[in-house]
């Protein structure tokens, strides 16, 4: 039984991230929670023309639970799995606040959020609350970019540089992901130079390799390129990745693939899925 936090805005991207949830874990007995946030003090000030908090509060709590119940009508029209269960949550609360309740008091396995990205050259390829979750809340989260459409992940790209060791519990993650959907993973090293590895570098290479050898395929790649962003997207495209996941623990490295603003030609940000490990 997997226990997974969507949280939702009723928008077409955050649709968009049911949609893809339901099919990624339709093999999975699941409970999934749809939250919906409502920050309570914005909600004041926009409707300061009520008389009193309570009042305020009144109304913003029947149209959730209005919105709520038309999103599950919604969802009751798509074709269901039986090993699906469905509950909704309203929280009036900061966002990464009423996340990380749910994570805890839910014990959530996978958060999957919709992000739109970047609209500006100045704004971020991921939205600010899904930037806050990803960095925030220690739960694995599949985000999913606007244009993504769900198709079973054949490949999916592991970037690292090899200059941090990964704990059994990310690993555990990663190869679950991997048996659920019958996956390869490709590991995939960037670096600046063709240079040799550090003993360091070496040495977690090693440890990757002996942990998946039996059960899981996998293969290693390298790609010498100065631009990270551009190595992702060559190595997307050659590979017909479906999927990407990271550890957020070199945030150096992590930071520059998943939150670096638009640049032309770089396309994995809106039409491949991230799913974002925590030590």
């Amino acid at each position: 039984m997997k226990n997974i936090l969507i949280p939702t805005d009723f928008s077409e991207n955050s649709w968009n991230a049911i949609l893809y949830a339901l099919s990624f874990f339709k093999k999975v007995t699941c409970t999934f929670y749809f939250l919906h946030v409502s920050l309570y003090e914005e909600m004041i000030g926009e409707n300061s023309f009520y008389n009193s908090k309570d009042t305020v509060l009144e109304k913003i709590t029947d149209s959730d639970k209005e919105k709520m119940q038309g999103l599950l009508k919604k969802i009751e029209k798509l074709p269901l799995n039986a090993k699906h269960h469905f509950f909704t949550i309203n929280e009036y609360i900061f966002f990464v606040d009423a996340i990380r309740k749910q994570v805890a008091e839910k014990h959530i396995d996978f958060i999957v959020m919709g992000t739109k990205g970047a609209s500006g050259l100045k704004e971020k390829t991921i939205g600010s609350n899904t930037g806050d979750v990803i960095t925030k809340v220690k739960c694995p989260v599949l985000v999913i970019p606007e244009k993504a459409r769900y198709t079973k992940p054949k490949e999916i790209a592991f970037p690292t540089d090899y200059n941090i060791y990964y704990s059994s519990r990310v690993l555990d993650t990663i190869t679950e992901i991997l048996d659920i959907n019958d996956a390869a993973l490709r590991i995939l090293h960037i670096a600046k130079k063709d240079a040799e590895l550090t003993e360091l570098q070496k040495k977690n290479k090693d440890f990757l390799d002996d942990y998946l050898e039996n059960d899981i395929e996998h293969s290693f790649h390298f790609l010498s390129n100065p631009d990270i962003e551009q190595a992702v997207q060559c190595f997307v495209e050659s590979r017909n990745i479906d999927m990407i996941t990271m550890v957020a623990k070199n945030l150096n490295f992590f930071q520059r693939i998943l939150f670096h603003p638009t640049v032309e030609k770089i396309s994995y940000h809106t039409d491949i899925p991230f799913l974002v490990l925590h030590e």
